[in-house]
């Protein structure tokens, strides 16, 4: 398991060693100031795709950020160690997996209210994939320009390299897990 603390500092050291002010990494990674500094002071565990906009920012591979880190290969997340999210509109995530070196993937549980649109999100890199698996309630899953009502059981495979959104429009709050394999854009050469 990655140690927090240690994951901060190491990418304090590694942002001090290039000259970066924690800004211009903030805004290199795509990520806030505030966000930046929680995880240089320990105090907040990124997500997958959160440590792998900040080693974009730093011109690293996610693999070669977290060189050395890993202590242990077989990780437990506690429930209270785990990301737990609320988001504007009242729906809230909990993100499940640990950051896992060389690993692009995320398991989220989400639960939406009754009424309530998360939004829609932008298109993955190409070879990005979702797997959505509707534990209760019904939700109403946009990939592209089409949208499938998936009730409780029901569950949907999509490659994410489109705008895809999640809604509920039924009365009952909605759960649904998302595992996401997320591959970030390649740099370009020449």
């Amino acid at each position: 398991m990655i140690d927090p603390v240690l994951l901060g500092r190491h990418l304090h050291d590694l942002r001090a060693g290039r000259g970066l002010a924690l800004s211009a990494l903030a805004e290199a990674a795509g990520v806030s100031v505030s966000m930046l500094s929680a995880i240089e002071r320990g105090e907040k565990t990124p997500t997958v795709v959160v440590l792998s906009r900040i080693a974009d920012g730093l011109g690293l591979s996610l693999s070669r950020l977290l060189a050395d880190l890993e202590s242990d290969r077989v990780i437990v997340r506690r429930a209270a160690e785990q990301d737990h999210v609320a988001e504007p509109g009242g729906w809230h995530r909990t993100v499940l997996t640990p950051v896992v070196p060389g690993v692009n993937f995320e398991w989220i549980r989400t639960t939406l209210p009754s009424g309530c649109d998360a939004g829609v999100f932008p298109a993955y890199a190409p070879g990005s994939h979702e797997f959505v698996a509707v534990e209760s309630g019904e939700l109403c899953l946009g990939v592209g320009d089409a949208e499938y009502v998936l009730a409780a059981g029901d569950s949907v495979y999509f490659p994410a390299d489109v705008t895809h959104s999640y809604a509920n429009r039924g009365q009952k709050p909605c759960v649904y897990f998302v595992a996401a394999l997320i591959m970030r854009p390649r740099a370009k050469t020449g």
